[in-house]
């Protein structure tokens, strides 16, 4: 069973929803493979919790 993970930004429910169906209609089409055959995994990380040149993203977007 292919497994598709990424890492990203907290997202509506409604975001998280059309990027499973893209990510999973994509990887179909690409690989040959039924989209049921998928499962995708969403990990949200909040902004205070990334660090970009020794500084918090949260703050980088200020």
């Amino acid at each position: 069973m292919p497994f598709i993970q990424i890492d990203g930004p907290v997202l509506t429910k409604e975001k998280k929803a059309q990027l499973i169906k893209a990510l999973t209609e994509a990887a179909s089409t690409t690989l040959g493979i039924p989209g049921q055959a998928f499962s995708v995994l969403i990990r949200e990380t909040p902004p205070d919790n990334v660090g970009v040149g020794g500084t918090q993203l949260s703050e980088l977007r200020k």
